[in-house]
């Protein structure tokens, strides 16, 4: 027994979570939901860039979360 309950996925590696690829069909489609420009995807940070908010938003478990609250301020 690992001693993580049956329906806990086991943890990724940060490498693992690296080479996760947002579908570009998907990215095709989002839009920075300040601004409405195409977004940058960062496979290395698994984020979303929106050069124009000057923010990045989180992918969580491959899904983006693009909410404002939740994305982190672009260091210029």
């Amino acid at each position: 027994m690992t001693g993580r309950p049956c329906n806990e996925p086991p943890a990724m590696s940060e490498s693992s979570r690296a080479a996760r690829i947002i579908d570009p069909k998907l990215l095709e489609i989002l839009v920075c939901p300040l601004t409405k420009t195409t977004l940058e995807y960062d496979a290395a940070r698994q984020e979303l860039i929106s050069r124009a908010a000057k923010l990045a938003y989180p992918i969580r478990d491959g899904v983006p979360i693009m909410l404002p609250d939740e994305a982190r301020p672009l260091d210029d």
